[in-house]
């Protein structure tokens, strides 16, 4: 891989990282239903990770009010990191 490739590859990868970690301080959080997610820290962290919780949950509604979505966003995120690096090599040859 050239180094531009390989410092691309690296950087999408952080970021699904930190993406990730957001998403499971998303879901920890949501066992406590006192929070407020108006309150600045948890609206921002609401305004980042609902936009792609919410396609899962188009399709996956709340069984007995248990939110199913986020194992397969997560699985989600997680099959894109392993892909990534074998499919942007493969898009720029």
């Amino acid at each position: 891989m050239t180094p531009v490739v390989l410092l691309l590859v690296n950087t999408l990868i952080t970021f699904l990282n930190i993406y990730l970690i957001l998403l499971l301080i998303r879901i920890l959080l949501s066992w406590f239903p006192n929070l407020n997610w108006y309150a600045p820290p948890f609206s921002i962290l609401s305004q980042l990770t609902d936009p792609y919780l919410n396609i899962f949950r188009s399709f996956i509604p709340p069984v007995s009010g248990i939110d199913f979505s986020p194992i397969l966003a997560i699985l989600l995120l997680q099959v894109i990191q392993q892909l990534l690096p074998a499919l942007l090599q493969s898009l720029l040859i």
